[in-house]
């Protein structure tokens, strides 16, 4: 696909080429004395060589300058559009380091105006000075958090805090024996590192030794979980030591190393989850995801139904909930267009979503 260009504006282009024509005049008289073209007065009349040379400079520099006061102003509107893209606080940070790698090419590269005449060692000190403040936008703007928690002290600014589905998680004994954190993981909405203490190991261990049927029943189904999760695309599964050896409880333990490692805590333990939460670590609770995701009535609930039509089957007639589930209620036809309460008799998942099944409050209590 084409790229459609800005216009120019011709002012702009005319200020930048009429800069470019003076800086190739002063190149063209200082090569020309360079030449010893100053020790020929006669050479060409009333015209000697540094004249000869100031005339050609400024030629080439009208050419040269309309090409690049095009290229510099197309170069600043492509800046313009990228920098549309970048977040305030990836601008500030990257604003700072380009000013920190300005500073630094400026005190190392002064020393060139010893070198020579500074009409020419100013564009090579310019050029330096703009390459390293664009490295260093680039550098700032990439390691945003740091930049501005070197910032934060000063002028009141802060990295954003970590999201918890960004760190490494601290896998609690209750994921494993649960088992839904593997139909989470291969639905793609959990993956990336997990750690899984040597405690936890140890705790379900213990259990799948145990005489008891049922603790050795959950210890061998979260060892099993354990290996499945580690053959899982997308997931690191990592055995780590016991990193607080001070602490004998497992879930003190996992509340520690969770602030240690800066770790988010994977549970479906609620009471786990309140406690850490409450010690400043970030929780990432299955068990309220759970909730979260649960059906919005299940069998028994009684919930007010406007009935929009009649059903396929013989007495159904059809309403929906807020969610825009269907809800087929039974013996109702005679209540079409009407507000009635209904008892939900069961819930059924198809390929298309919920499919619930009700009959009138009503009736229900009469078959009661």
């Amino acid at each position: 696909m084409a790229l459609r260009l800005t216009r120019v504006p011709s002012v702009a282009v005319e200020a930048l080429r009429l800069f470019v024509v003076a800086f190739g005049a002063g190149i063209g008289y200082q090569i020309a004395v360079w030449l010893g073209a100053a020790d020929h007065p006669d050479l060409l009349g009333s015209f000697n060589g540094r004249w000869v040379g100031a005339i050609l400079g400024a030629l080439v520099g009208y050419v040269a300058g309309g090409v690049l006061a095009r290229l510099a102003i197309r170069t600043l509107d492509r800046g313009e559009r990228a920098l549309e893209g970048l977040s305030a606080e990836q601008v500030i940070a990257g604003s700072f380091g380009a000013v920190v790698a300005a500073v630094f090419a400026t005190a190392v590269s002064w020393p060139l105006f010893l070198l020579g005449p500074a009409l020419i060692i100013t564009p090579i000190f310019l050029f330096i000075v703009l390459v390293f403040a664009i490295f260093g936008f680039r550098v700032g703007r990439s390691r945003r958090d740091a930049t501005l928690s070197a910032l934060g002290g000063a002028a009141g600014l802060a990295p954003r805090a970590a999201a918890a589905a960004s760190l490494p998680r601290l896998v609690d004994t209750s994921v494993a024996i649960d088992g839904r954190v593997l139909d989470v993981v291969r639905s793609g909405f959990l993956h990336g590192r997990f750690l899984v203490p040597q405690p936890v190991i140890d705790e379900l261990q213990n259990m799948a030794d145990s005489s008891d049927d049922l603790r050795r029943a959950k210890g061998r189904r979260g060892l099993d979980v354990l290996e499945a999760l580690r053959r899982e695309h997308g997931v690191e599964l990592l055995s780590i030591p016991d990193e607080a050896m001070g602490v004998t409880n497992v879930d003190a333990k996992l509340v520690r190393m969770s602030i240690d490692r800066n770790c988010a805590l994977l549970t479906f333990d609620t009471n786990l989850a309140k406690a850490a939460a409450i010690a400043g670590v970030k929780v990432m609770n299955l068990h309220s995801l759970a909730l979260a995701l649960r059906p919005l009535v299940v069998v028994g609930d009684e919930v007010d139904l406007h009935l929009l039509k009649s059903g396929k089957e013989a007495g159904q007639a059809v309403g929906y909930l807020d969610d825009g589930t269907m809800v087929v209620t039974e013996h109702a036809r005679d209540k079409v267009g009407t507000e009635c309460r209904v008892v939900v008799t069961s819930v059924v998942t198809t390929a298309n979503g919920r499919l619930v099944f009700a009959k009138p409050a009503s009736r229900a209590g009469a078959d009661r």
